[in-house]
């Protein structure tokens, strides 16, 4: 995350990777104010085996353009709604209009669940394990929105 104060939203993509017991690295890494570092992370994560990067920005939010610029690692964007942001549009647009081959999946303003989510599912394509478990979430969902309907036909 570009931000401390990014770790709100952001923990909600740890939570998933929790759930599904997927490894991670829950850290700052800004693209204005630590740039050597970013550099430095993002041109090393194929080294370190990192298959997905979750990278979650308010304002101007370059971390994660400027992170899928420097790796051949997936990246999901995470537009944050910050203290300096318009709403998060600019976030969300500074991460959705990325210029050709540099693309960064992106999802909704404070969308870290889906991010999390979207890695799992990435990961799933090479892991059996994390395939099962997310058809168990859609089964799971399944029943939720039976349930609910059921709870509705009692209302009326």
């Amino acid at each position: 995350m570009g931000s401390i104060s990014d770790a709100d939203i952001m923990e909600k993509a740890v939570n998933v990777l929790q759930h599904y017991k997927v490894d991670y690295e829950f850290m700052v890494v800004s693209a204005h104010r630590s740039p050597e570092w970013m550099y430095q992370y993002a041109s090393e994560a194929d080294k370190k085996n990192i298959k997905v990067i979750i990278a979650g920005a308010g304002g101007a939010a370059h971390l994660p353009g400027m992170v899928a610029a420097l790796t051949t690692v997936p990246v999901i964007g995470v537009p944050i709604k910050s203290s300096n942001s318009l709403d998060g549009w600019d976030s969300l647009l500074s991460i959705a209009q990325m210029p050709n081959d540099i693309p960064v999946a992106t999802v909704a303003v404070n969308g870290a669940h889906n991010a999390g989510m979207l890695a799992v599912e990435m990961l799933a394509i090479s892991d059996a394990r994390l395939k099962k478990m997310l058809a168990n979430t859609k089964k799971e969902n399944n029943l939720k929105v039976q349930k609910q309907n059921e709870e509705l036909k009692k209302r009326k």
